[in-house]
């Protein structure tokens, strides 16, 4: 484990940017499409893929993906994270970022159901559950946590196996979710890229005005030589 600081890297920090962007664009041309149903026959097509797959099994794995991905576990999940943070390597800074990163993407994917309205689908759905569909909370939640979980303990994991694994899982457990939720026909396609490009938006701002923030505490003078 390593405590190293965060110091001004504005290379990187524009990277973050460009990617925040890039997905913001995404998301707004995504949004457009989904409101002119210019992606149902694509939708349509992936959800008979996925469906075609239906088993005793994998509908058990898809519930049991859905419920971690849902708020209960993902406060739960959140607590744990922010006890560790806090009692074991005592960073409060970054109790804050997750607060923020999670709990804002929460606020922003109820916020942009009730701009687009979009009803579910109803095909051959395997549970059943209420509200709008794009963009999907599942996926924006998937991302943001376990996005923001890679970030912070990056910094705190030295080995690159170690590294490698915590992108690894965090990636598995993203894309499984979003693919648990098509597999149940509770959401289309579209919502869960949707909701993966509005978190990224969200976390890469988020993560960007963090590091500034950091970097201007941390060292004055490599703030001015950047900004000069």
């Amino acid at each position: 484990m390593s405590g190293e600081k965060i110091y001004p890297a504005s290379g990187r920090q524009r990277w973050i940017f460009l990617i925040s962007m890039i997905s913001f664009i995404g998301f707004v041309i995504l949004a457009a499409l989904v409101k002119r149903e210019s992606l149902a026959a694509l939708d349509l097509a992936i959800i008979t893929t996925v469906q075609a797959l239906e088993h005793p099994l994998l509908t058990d794995i898809a519930i049991g993906l859905s419920f971690i991905g849902s708020i209960g576990p993902v406060i739960v999940l959140s607590l744990i994270v922010i006890a560790v943070l806090y009692w074991i390597l005592g960073h409060r800074k970054e109790i804050l970022l997750l607060i923020v990163v999670v709990f804002g993407s929460s606020i922003l994917n109820l916020l942009l159901k009730w701009v687009f309205q979009r009803a579910r689908p109803d095909i051959n759905r395997l549970i059943e559950i209420t509200g709008y569909s794009y963009p999907s909370g599942h996926s924006m939640g998937a991302f943001s946590f376990y996005s923001v979980l890679a970030y912070l303990l990056w910094r705190h994991i030295d080995s690159r196996a170690g590294r490698g694994t915590m992108i690894a899982v965090s990636i598995a457990m993203i894309l499984s979710i979003g693919l648990s939720r098509i597999y149940l026909g509770v959401h289309y396609p579209s919502d869960i890229v949707g909701g993966y490009l509005a978190s990224c938006a969200w976390l890469g701002f988020m993560i960007r005005s963090y590091e500034k923030r950091m970097g201007k505490r941390a060292d004055p003078d490599d703030v001015n030589e950047e900004t000069a």
